[in-house]
């Protein structure tokens, strides 16, 4: 019989965190797991209606302000009611109150760290009780050794009970249109930059467009590809006006699914003031793009500067300009690093390595 794994959230909105639970819970083996998930600021959100369809059961509470005791009662009614065998909860706030919902039924309790805020702070509080916690923890996991060392700085959380599991991608390359490139105004001729990301002053796009702006002044064929959308949107199209290269700069909104225009892209850019393990840079060595991204977080996990990728200092506007300026001018040394890209991804980031090693990790809590 498989065995009943309750993932606890915020929500199951489109974000980097839900997206790591949802592609978690559609690769496990149903045959040995399934899966059910809880959110717990009421809304289940896309990709929770998504898994829905997908024949998986969500659970929508509502978080009170303040310490909800009402939350507590309501998880360990869950946990008893619906034979939970294990409770995997995401992000801290989600994790204490699955803690103490768990509390006396005896079933394991994972807590998995996705990211950190920008700038990280730490308190009192939770390095006083952070310890006590973890004494009742079967297993903490980190998706980078970067969020590691941040529990253990910030959180009070000891090193040794903290296992990284890096995030992993399914592989959805697919080749690029024609059709799509004719109607963004792409030509065959242009290098195109480009980011997938939500329009936030964390991803720091301002500074991206600033860099590309110098590298237009050398290169009039490089074209910017901006997909997503967010609080930042009218600022970046303010200042691509001020910069004067609208003609060189794409906005396409929010796209759900946004593989088809990663395929047109000649470079990824991720210039994030701070990163867990950017699913989205996943994507783009998954396929074969070279990417230029700061050395923030996780990501210098991920891409090995000057092999499968550009590494650049944070917050520096001359560095992603010269970084851009390299790959512009040299498509046999874009096609070295997407190739690079592409192994590494095989190799380490792939969706089953991930879900081999939750799956080992749920097989080690449940055995006798």
């Amino acid at each position: 019989m498989s065995k009943h794994i309750l993932h606890i959230t915020y929500d199951m909105n489109i974000g980097g965190t839900e997206q790591v639970i949802k592609n978690l819970v559609l690769g496990l083996n149903g045959q040995k797991f399934r899966s059910s998930v809880l959110c717990i600021d009421g809304q289940v959100g896309p990709w929770g209606q998504e898994l829905e369809a997908a024949g998986i059961k969500h659970h929508c509470l509502q978080r009170q302000p303040g310490f909800d005791i009402g939350l507590i009662r309501s998880i360990r009614s869950l946990v008893l009611s619906q034979s939970v065998d294990i409770v995997h909860a995401h992000q801290y706030t989600p994790y204490t109150y699955g803690w103490f919902g768990s509390m006396f039924t005896g079933k394991p309790v994972i807590f998995t760290e996705h990211g950190r805020f920008y700038p990280d702070v730490s308190s009192t509080k939770r390095k006083l009780i952070n310890p006590i916690l973890q004494t009742r923890t079967a297993a903490i996991t980190s998706i980078s050794r970067a969020t590691k060392q941040a529990l253990v700085t910030y959180e009070n959380f000891s090193a040794s009970c903290i296992e990284v599991i890096y995030n992993g991608m399914a592989d959805s390359i697919c080749q690029p249109s024609d059709s799509l490139a004719l109607e963004l105004g792409l030509e065959s001729g242009h290098t195109v930059f480009g980011t997938i990301s939500r329009l936030d002053p964390i991803k720091n796009q301002t500074m991206m467009l600033r860099a590309f702006a110098h590298c237009l002044k050398t290169f009039e064929h490089v074209r910017m590809l901006i997909v997503g959308d967010g609080p930042s949107r009218v600022e970046l199209e303010s200042l691509v006006d001020e910069l004067e290269i609208r003609h060189a700069v794409i906005f396409t909104g929010f796209q759900p699914k946004p593989q088809q225009y990663l395929a047109l892209m000649d470079v990824f850019l991720l210039p994030s003031l701070s990163e867990g393990t950017s699913m989205t840079l996943l994507e783009a060595m998954c396929f074969a793009k070279p990417s230029i991204a700061t050395a923030v977080g996780g990501t210098p996990e991920i891409i090995e500067d000057g092999v499968s990728g550009l590494l650049t200092p944070n917050d520096d506007e001359q560095a992603l300009a010269t970084a851009m300026l390299k790959l512009a001018a040299s498509s046999s040394l874009r096609q070295a690093l997407g190739g690079k890209a592409r192994a590494a991804y095989e190799a380490r980031f792939t969706l089953a390595n991930m879900v081999n090693c939750y799956e080992s990790l749920y097989a080690r809590l449940l055995s006798p």
